[in-house]
């Protein structure tokens, strides 16, 4: 598939970016494009706003499957493209414009020279919220097509075009948000003693907070817990009778995410019997680990290589992505995809370039083809 076409169809979905479980137009327009291929070889499904695609091998014994999602995230667009998003406050800001294009030109190429395997392309809805991967494992369509190998990809401002990153074993973390609303007694800022401050008992949750990593989380284990915003009454000589904490939670450790929780809501009961106040915790999207499997990256590595590109051990990192779910109970792996862009993944003037697709379609398509 020419770098053009693909270039025009990633244009087309950066237009129409759309949140969780709400990505019609996408599946539609995805929908429209497979259906122009050969049929020969090809069987779709749809789920909810996902699509499952099928391409029979020439020979096969097993299946491998490729994920792409789909959800764009709540931002408002502040590039420069002529072909910014449509929809005002949504972008695809994470780059997954980029990861379905790369699918639909691996795809491309397959309907008409199938692999020897069974290729499932998976376009799954709802990564980035509330997390679409459980649900679509979940799902009917999915259980009838269950392959045995998994694969995504997920670009990378920060690498050069033509580099390709993973490493074996943990690449993502264990990550769940974290929200807290808490309720007291309001009043005048004149008579504090007739009131129940809830920015002083979130202010004081929050600095304990600190304290939960510090001393609870072994020093050469790994976890992240961090509030990002705070919200809390609604004049300056008021005292609040409620507030709301938000924040994320992040391990390398199953585990250790356990442990948190466990401090965290300590915590809180705590903090309700000093403040003299309520305080409900709801955990949100909660995303399971990726961790690699260590025969099939090592095997990813020696088919980047034959392709003549750049092949760079990955660091663990932070990131949280719900491909995990996947690649739980499927053998499988993630890996990094170089875009060179000077903005970061989920700012909203990122521009990866162009140029990435064809070397995203190659790698896709010698893996499938390749992977052992």
């Amino acid at each position: 598939m020419q770098l053009q076409s693909l270039i025009n169809i990633r244009r087309d979905l950066h237009q129409i970016p759309e949140l969780g479980f709400q990505e019609t137009k996408t599946q539609a327009y995805l929908l429209e494009y497979i259906a122009s291929l050969p049929q020969q070889h090809l069987e779709v499904k749809t789920w909810r706003t996902g699509i499952l695609v099928k391409v029979a091998g020439t020979n096969p014994y097993e299946t491998i499957a490729y994920r792409a999602d789909m959800d764009g995230l709540p931002i408002q667009e502040q590039t420069d493209y002529s072909f910014q998003s449509v929809h005002s406050g949504n972008m695809h800001a994470c780059g997954h414009d980029f990861h379905m294009t790369i699918a639909i030109g691996a795809l491309t190429n397959l309907a008409t020279h199938p692999a020897e395997q069974n290729v499932l392309f998976l376009f799954q809805p709802a990564e980035e919220s509330p997390g679409g991967a459980l649900s679509m494992m979940e799902s009917e369509e999915m259980k009838a097509w269950w392959p045995d190998k998994i694969f995504a990809l997920h670009i990378a401002p920060e690498l050069p075009i033509g580099t390709i990153s993973s490493r074996e074993g943990l690449l993502f973390a264990n990550t769940s948000e974290l929200f807290m609303d808490f309720k007291g007694k309001g009043g005048h800022a004149a008579f504090p003693h007739m009131t129940k401050d809830m920015v002083v008992a979130a202010s004081h949750l929050i600095v304990g907070a600190q304290q939960i990593v510090a001393r609870n989380v072994d020093p050469l284990d790994s976890a992240v817990l961090t509030f990002g915003k705070m919200t809390a009454g609604h004049v300056q000589n008021g005292i609040a009778e409620t507030a709301r904490l938000e924040g994320t939670m992040r391990t390398f450790l199953p585990e250790t995410m356990e442990r948190l929780k466990q401090r965290v809501e300590a915590l809180v009961e705590g903090n309700e019997m000093i403040h003299d106040c309520s305080i409900t915790i709801d955990y949100g999207s909660n995303y399971y680990q990726v961790y690699n499997s260590g025969n099939l990256v090592e095997s990813f590595r020696h088919i980047v290589e034959q392709q003549d590109y750049v092949y760079q051990e990955a660091r663990p990192a932070m990131t949280g992505e719900d491909f995990g779910y996947m690649l739980r109970d499927i053998p499988g792996f993630m890996f990094w995809l170089g875009v060179d862009s000077p903005h970061g993944l989920h700012h909203n003037q990122l521009q990866p370039k162009e140029e990435a697709l064809r070397v995203g379609v190659d790698v896709v398509e010698a893996t499938i083809r390749n992977l052992k």
